[in-house]
């Protein structure tokens, strides 16, 4: 059982920058692939960033590719997502997610096992 929490959100101005961290407990999270996803109101959870295990390959949603960056600090067993640019559509509560040790398609919640219970990031106009 692996047990997820985010911090770092919260309400910034358009243009600025917020950096979430996602830190596992109950067991290593270092063997097992990672995503971030977002859900905003009234909308379905989507995918943003997934990072494999080792950490030398990334990728992101169109929607937040080069302004987004996933890491991972293994020793601390925790994920990171450093968020820059923010935009309002950015405004969602976001999750972390461990991926299933054998996925398909990692942009698909259905490929993941354990969620956090999400941190509130809203960006004003």
């Amino acid at each position: 059982q692996v047990q997820l929490v985010e911090s770092g959100g919260g309400l910034v101005q358009a243009g600025g920058s917020l950096r979430l961290s996602c830190a596992a407990s109950g067991r290593s999270v270092s063997t097992v692939a990672m995503g971030w996803f977002r859900q905003a109101p009234g909308k379905e959870r989507e995918f943003v960033a997934f990072i494999r295990r080792s950490g030398g390959n990334t990728d992101y949603a169109d929607s937040v590719k080069g302004r987004f960056t996933i890491a991972r600090d293994n020793a601390k067993n925790t994920v990171y997502l450093q968020m820059n640019s923010l935009k309002p559509e950015d405004t969602a509560i976001y999750y972390c997610a461990v991926a299933k040790i054998v996925y398909r398609d990692y942009h698909s919640v259905d490929e993941y096992d354990y969620w956090g219970q999400g941190t509130q990031v809203t960006v004003s106009s």
